[in-house]
């Protein structure tokens, strides 16, 4: 594992519920990162093909039996990621081409089997060999997401290996489950990518708290989308309409680390690239005073059981 490593966030908008351009961007951008030298790149919350913020801005979205809400249900299912399939392919190869560590969320569609019907919120991690080397999907949709996705496992509650050190991650949210931030803090993360819509205070707050705790670097990546990508049909507020390129989603992707400090403060309401060169000798480091997994815990007292489960 090198001492110095660098890193990228991709805060742009996807397009959204299209996966193919959406795909076609993330190799673009995926590029980008890697000519400037980054060997982890990872982009936000469902990135492919989006965040489904209509959930929360358009006041019709949750009515039973709504034509305009199942289409758009409709267009977000089909333009889903099969995992495995083509599009994860592309994505090993887009890893192994630029020899970096992937990380992307994704809307997961089942293509056959149980569970054939249900959306998941899941992120996957590419090595620089191509393997999809870890698939997690959110562990419990959040508020208004439990109208899209369906409940995740624990399959993915783990960190893996890489030349750049071991990197896992969780979805939004799931930095507040004690239990599951436990889990990874166990799997020894050197990087943890913490996936958010965007990162706002509270966002910030809690992913300064993981790396303080997990004694890790944490890239907490956001996404930007405007008034103007909210799907047709569906009824946003007149004040919304009216301003079209406002953001709904302003990014704040922040690069934080091993004692909780920033090492890239966060960036609001600018498509970009977030950088940082990242010491892995800190986390040894920050680990004298703080090891959750060994000296600062008690497992005569405490004990935690995960269950992987299957698919």
């Amino acid at each position: 594992m090198p001492d110095q490593i660098s890193v990228a966030i991709i805060q742009h908008s996807p397009v959204f519920l299209d996966l193919p351009a959406t795909v076609a961007k993330t190799i673009t951008l995926t590029e980008e990162a890697a000519r400037k030298g980054a060997r982890v790149v990872t982009f936000g919350e469902t990135w492919l093909p989006g965040y489904p913020a209509w959930l929360d801005y358009c006041s019709d979205a949750a009515l039973w039996d709504h034509a305009p809400s199942k289409e758009v249900f409709a267009r977000l299912r089909q333009n889903s990621v099969v995992v495995p399939g083509k599009e994860t392919k592309l994505l090993g190869q887009l890893a192994a081409d630029h020899q970096l560590t992937l990380v992307i969320g994704v809307n997961e569609r089942v293509e056959t089997g149980p569970g054939n019907g249900t959306l998941y919120n899941s992120l996957l991690t590419f090595t620089p060999d191509g393997t999809l080397a870890n698939h997690h999907r959110k562990l419990v949709p959040t508020y208004t997401e439990r109208l899209v996705w369906g409940q995740g496992d624990g399959g993915g509650l783990e960190s893996v290996e890489t030349p750049s050190g071991r990197v896992g991650g969780l979805i939004c949210w799931e930095h507040w489950m004690p239990l599951a931030r436990q889990a990874m803090h166990n799997s020894g993360e050197h990087i943890h990518v913490a996936v958010w819509p965007t990162v706002h205070e509270m966002h910030q707050i809690a992913s300064r708290h993981y790396a303080f705790e997990a004694r890790c670097f944490v890239l907490a990546a956001g996404l930007v989308m405007h008034v103007k990508d909210l799907p047709a049909g569906l009824r946003a507020s007149p004040e919304l309409v009216a301003q079209p390129d406002d953001f709904l989603l302003r990014g704040g992707s922040a690069i934080i680390g091993p004692d909780g400090k920033y090492i890239v403060e966060p960036v609001y309401e600018k498509e970009t690239i977030v950088m940082a060169e990242l010491d892995l000798d800190a986390v040894d480091r920050e680990k004298m005073t703080l090891d959750v997994s060994g000296h600062y815990s008690r497992p005569d007292i405490f004990d935690l059981q995960l269950r992987k489960g299957g698919r």
